[in-house]
C-alpha cells in the first residue's frame, strides 16, 4: 500500500474463538477454556436457518459476557439486511451498554448463500446490498442523534428517540464482511474495520489496498482501522489429513463439496503449516484472527488448545 493511502495497522496480533453454544453448561466450558488459553475475544456467527443448528449470536454473546466480562466480543458476521435497523440498533446499543464501551465489535454482512432465510424474513435477497447501505446509515443516526426521522427506500419511520444510547462514543465499531467491491467500498466509507472469510492472503492484501483507495477517494482518513479475518483451521499430522477433516466439516455446513476451497483458504496441517499460513495473512495486513476450528464436537476443544500452545508461540517468535 502506498504511503499516501495507507491504513494504520495495529502493532500486534489478536486471537479469538468462534462459538455456537449447545447449552448453558457448554457456555461455562467455553469461557473457562478461552481464559485458560489466553484467547482475547469470543465471536458468534449468524443465520436464521442454515444446514446445521445455529443460535442467535447476540443472545449467545450476552450470556457469555456475563460469565467473562473481561473478554471482548463480536459478531462474525451479523446479517443486517434481514432485520429492521431500528430493532438492531436497540439490541446492539443494549449489548454495548452491558459489556461496556470498547468491548463489542459489530461485524455485519449481507449473506445470501441461504436464500430460504431471506424468504422466511420476507426480504428479497436481491435487495440485500441496498438494505445494508441504508441500514448502516440508520444505525449510526439512531446511536448518535435525537430525535431521528427517516424516509428511505427500504425503511420509513417518523421522528423518534433511541434511548439509552450506546456507551461507546458514536456506537460500537462496525466491521464489514465480504470480498466484493461493494463490501470493500462500504468498509472504506462507513466502516471501522473489515472482516472477510474464505480469502487468500494475496486477495486480502489487494482488498486492503482497495479499501485504502476508496477511503482516500472519499476524503476519509482511516485511523485505527480494524483488519480482521474469519479463518477456518485444523491441526493434524499432515496437510492431507487436516484437509479431509476440514472438507467434511465445512462441506456439511454449506451442503457442498468444499475440498477445493478448503485447500485454498483454510489453515491446515502441522502447527508450523498453520503458523505459516497465518504469517502470510499477517504480512497481508490481518491483525484480528477469528478462529473457527473445523473439528468434531469431541475434538473441538483439543484443536483450540493445540492452536494456543503450538501455533501462537511460533508466530510470536517469528
Amino acid at each position: 500500500m502506498g504511503n499516501s493511502i495507507d491504513i494504520g495497522l495495529a502493532n500486534r496480533l489478536s486471537f479469538g474463538i468462534t462459538v455456537n453454544l449447545t447449552d448453558g453448561a457448554h457456555a461455562g466450558e467455553v469461557v473457562r477454556q478461552a481464559r485458560a488459553l489466553g484467547y482475547e475475544s469470543i465471536w458468534a456467527g449468524d443465520h436464521i436457518a442454515a444446514h446445521v443448528p445455529i443460535n442467535d449470536p447476540l443472545i449467545q454473546l450476552a450470556y457469555l459476557a456475563a460469565l467473562a466480562p473481561e473478554l471482548r466480543y463480536g459478531t462474525s458476521v451479523y446479517l443486517l439486511p434481514l432485520r429492521p435497523p431500528a430493532v438492531v440498533a436497540k439490541l446492539v446499543a443494549t449489548i454495548d451498554r452491558l459489556l461496556g464501551a470498547g468491548r463489542f465489535i459489530f461485524g455485519v454482512g449481507v449473506g445470501g448463500e441461504f436464500v430460504a432465510e431471506y424468504k422466511a424474513c420476507g426480504i428479497d435477497v436481491r435487495q440485500r446490498g441496498g438494505r445494508m447501505d441504508e441500514a448502516l446509515s440508520v444505525l449510526r443516526r439512531l446511536w448518535t442523534e435525537s430525535p431521528v426521522e427517516h424516509h428511505g427506500r427500504y425503511f420509513d419511520f417518523p421522528s423518534l428517540e433511541l434511548k439509552p444510547k450506546p456507551l461507546s462514543p458514536g456506537g460500537p465499531p462496525i466491521w464489514l464482511g465480504g470480498r466484493a467491491e461493494a463490501a470493500l467500498r462500504r468498509a472504506a466509507l462507513v466502516g471501522q474495520g473489515w472482516i472477510p472469510y474464505v480469502i487468500t492472503p494475496q486477495r486480502y492484501a489487494r482488498g486492503l489496498e482497495q479499501i485504502a483507495q476508496f477511503a482516500s477517494d472519499g476524503g476519509r482518513h482511516l485511523d485505527n482501522f480494524g483488519t480482521g479475518l474469519f479463518l477456518f483451521f485444523n491441526i493434524g499430522e499432515s496437510f492431507e489429513q487436516s484437509l479431509e477433516v476440514a472438507a467434511r466439516m465445512i462441506g456439511g455446513y454449506y451442503a457442498m463439496d468444499f475440498r477445493a476451497a478448503a485447500r485454498r483458504y483454510c489453515a491446515l496441517g502441522s502447527p508450523s503449516d498453520v503458523a505459516a499460513k497465518i504469517a502470510e495473512f499477517r504480512n497481508a495486513g490481518a491483525r484480528e484472527f477469528v478462529l473457527a476450528a473445523t473439528a468434531s464436537a469431541q475434538d473441538h476443544a483439543v484443536q483450540l488448545e493445540r492452536f494456543a500452545r503450538e501455533v501462537i508461540p511460533l508466530l510470536q517468535s517469528s
